[in-house]
């Protein structure tokens, strides 16, 4: 699925940026781009032209699709994540989550 959100590009930079072990200004010099540039599209608040884009992953050693496009959520990485955030509350927190599926899940059936 493509990605028109700026900010969410952005966060898909970042991410990639500090997974390698770049500061931004490596990347905008890799780029040839300013610091200043390169840290507001990190930020979500500038659009890029194509070339831009296909500077910054040149210079991340990535391609677009990885920055422009996120795979749909399957149910079942859905429900994982529900598990998992589940299992990591308290225990009162996580009986009051599993009464209210419970009520919601009963109220599906009639």
């Amino acid at each position: 699925m493509l990605i028109f959100d700026l900010r969410s590009i952005g966060n898909k930079l970042l991410a990639i940026r500090k997974r390698m072990g770049m500061t931004q200004a490596e990347v905008a010099e890799a780029a040839g781009m300013s610091d200043r540039t390169y840290a507001d599209i990190e930020r979500g608040s500038v659009n890029m032209r194509t070339e831009t884009v296909l500077r910054i992953c040149w210079a991340l050693h990535i391609t677009p699709d990885e920055i422009l496009t996120e795979e749909a959520e399957t149910a079942d990485s859905k429900q994982s994540e529900i598990w998992e955030r589940l299992n990591a509350c308290n225990p009162k927190d996580k009986e009051t989550a599993l009464r209210l599926l419970s009520v919601y899940l009963q109220s599906l059936g009639d």
